[in-house]
């Protein structure tokens, strides 16, 4: 590993101990901190790798983008299985149970690379998609480790140490490359990520399961799952979050592609790219806990929509690097406020003991729309360019000003009623 990533390491963790000054972190945090960001490697490998093994390997290079979207179909349909295992198991088992389906996932992963099978490549990353779904609900398991005050300050934290994700999962990618002999190459960079999922999985054996709710709670009915999605925080939560991350997997997943294959930059500046992207997803959660708390959940989803406007705007100035990178890093730090802003939301809808199914139907609506978007990305972009793509996004982002002002109607409303 460089000297680059040692440092960038060093930086989160100082960064994280300046987040937790005046506020001692639960070791459920600490374990979060450390575990969630060696799974979260999958989703950036293959973002990086995917697309560029597949264009060699399947049968119609406009299916490149394929095996990210089935990793995010397995995110959205596997948030079923998390709610299933985390009722009957609790969050930890659960968990380690997703933990070792993504080390299993990219074992076939690294198969597929040796054998040049396409389709093998598909299954396992629909599977890593899968345990992913389990990684992606441990924001809910840091929010109910601690009072619901801290709640911004703690997921910031969280959010913060993915970071580290944007530079370890390109670098195993191209430091493994040809760890083991294949056809194109990559078989070495899947073991590498299996790897990072077995510490994970070690690590993560700290965690403890939280205890939120009261035996009175729990013998209480749950609301019908149909009536808490008719709520407007509901709504406004999810659509938050999912036109955030679909708007962000539209543009993101089509990059690696644009850049190296059809524009004929550099593999290095395209790695650059996207650790420079994924740096912008998660660099901002050092102070977005503090800005939403001074300023509004509101606010916040406002500059992130404006973000995402900005973005429009200079992508379609032209496709030189700097270009794709303000771009990227821009699409980064406007996902960021919208997706954490949409999970900071979320816990007003629903009580603890509904927690699980509402985590599950939000998480699935989320990363069916991302999924829907990586697959779109990809066909549009050999049918027709990059900037079709862009001209795509702008009624999204029209979208999401609206529900700005209906977040801010519904916050001076319920104001009005507690008054």
């Amino acid at each position: 590993m460089n000297y680059t990533l040692v440092s960038v390491t060093l930086i989160i963790f100082i960064a994280a101990i300046v987040l937790a000054k005046g506020f001692k972190f639960p070791r459920n945090i600490w374990v979060l901190f450390v575990s969630q960001p060696l799974v979260l490697c999958v989703s950036p490998v293959i973002t990086f790798i995917g697309g560029l093994l597949s264009s060699k390997i399947a049968p119609d290079p406009t299916l490149a983008t394929l095996p990210l979207t089935f990793m995010i179909v397995g995110v959205a349909l596997g948030t079923f299985s998390v709610a299933y295992f985390s009722i009957r198991l609790g969050r930890k088992k659960a968990t380690s149970l997703g933990f070792i389906v993504g080390i299993l996932a990219t074992l076939l992963a690294m198969q597929a690379a040796i054998t040049a099978n396409f389709y093998l490549l598909i299954i396992a990353a629909f599977f890593l998609g899968v345990s992913l779904a389990f990684v992606q609900q441990l924001r809910f398991a840091a929010l109910e480790s601690v009072s619901i005050d801290d709640g911004p300050k703690v997921l910031s934290a969280l959010m913060l140490s993915g970071i580290l994700a944007a530079f370890i999962g390109p670098e195993i990618a191209l430091m493994g490359k040809d760890w083991i002999t294949s056809p194109h190459g990559y078989a070495g960079s899947f073991l590498g990520l299996s790897g990072l999922l077995v510490i994970a999985l070690i690590i993560f054996q700290l965690f403890s399961n939280p205890h939120i709710a009261t035996q009175e709670e729990l013998s209480q009915p749950a609301r019908p799952l149909s009536d808490i999605a008719k709520q407007p925080i509901f709504i406004i939560a999810m659509l938050s979050a999912a036109i955030g991350y679909g708007l962000m997997s539209f543009l993101m997943t089509a990059t690696p592609i644009s850049m190296h294959d059809m524009m004929g930059h550099s593999l290095e500046d395209t790695k650059w790219v996207l650790q420079s992207h994924v740096t912008a997803m998660f660099l901002p959660s050092l102070v977005t806990g503090y800005l939403i708390k001074r300023f509004g959940e509101t606010t916040i989803m406002l500059v992130g929509t404006l973000m995402f406007a900005l973005v429009a705007v200079i992508a379609l100035q032209g496709q030189q690097v700097m270009h794709y990178w303000w771009a990227l890093v821009l699409l980064g730090i406007g996902w960021n406020f919208l997706f954490i802003t949409g999970t900071v939301l979320l816990p007003r809808s629903y009580h603890a003991h509904e927690r699980f199914k509402v985590q599950a139907l939000n998480d699935f609506s989320i990363f069916t729309i991302q999924a829907i978007a990586s697959l779109g990305a990809g066909w549009l972009l050999f049918s027709s360019s990059w900037h079709t793509l862009v001209y795509i996004s702008m009624p999204f982002v029209v979208i999401m000003f609206f529900v700005c002002l209906w977040n801010l109607k519904s916050s001076k409303q319920l104001k009005a009623i507690q008054s």
